[in-house]
């Protein structure tokens, strides 16, 4: 499974799920010199302005990757830097109850990545999920895409970061019995998932 397969089904979760969405995939940023590129960004307004900015993790990059250290500082540079740039920054406001900004590293449910997940869970487990922008609140998810195959309104994500880490009983209880991630799960062939 390709980064641009992840990107596509993505991009038709959004446009299906939400009305008027504003879709950017390949999104530049720039904060005083410090650049990048996040794989997909999306403004809702539900009704308050929402950015979801999205990582994506296929098998190439996690092949790629050192290891976890690498894809949680490129995660965690985008976190740092996409709206201190000015064209993206979020401005608090009175009243806000929700998360003003999403910050998402999604992984494909692939036997490579569940491998890269399980043996570093740990470190992607150690996510705090709060977060902030300046003074807006936001969130932090650490997750692999469920639902591929179906309706690109029922595309969902199965968390391993917050309450449900990794190999937790409700973790496993998250994953759809059916799914790509739960076939790659029982396609692990070492002790790093077990299954009651």
């Amino acid at each position: 499974m390709r980064e641009d397969e992840l990107a596509t089904r993505v991009v038709d979760h959004y446009a299906a799920a939400h009305d008027d969405p504003a879709i950017r995939l390949e999104e530049p940023y720039d904060a005083d010199g410090r650049r990048g590129v996040v794989d997909a960004y999306v403004r809702l307004r539900t009704p308050e302005r929402v950015d979801h900015v999205i990582e994506l993790k296929a098998d190439a990059a996690v092949r790629r990757a050192t290891g976890a250290n690498e894809v949680l500082r490129q995660y965690r540079r985008m976190e740092r830097y996409f709206h201190a740039d000015e064209r993206h920054a979020i401005r608090p406001k009175l009243g806000r109850t929700e998360p003003g900004a999403r910050y998402l590293l999604l992984f494909a449910p692939t036997p490579t990545c569940v491998h890269h997940v399980a043996t570093h869970r740990s470190l992607y487990g150690s996510v705090d999920v709060a977060a902030r922008v300046d003074d807006v609140p936001a969130v932090r998810t650490v997750a692999f895409l469920t639902g591929l195959d179906g309706d690109p309104a029922d595309l969902g994500m199965v968390s391993v970061n917050g309450d449900a880490p990794f190999g937790s009983e409700a973790f496993l209880d998250a994953v759809p019995p059916e799914s790509r991630l739960a076939e790659s799960l029982r396609g692990v062939d070492d002790d790093l998932v077990e299954f009651d």
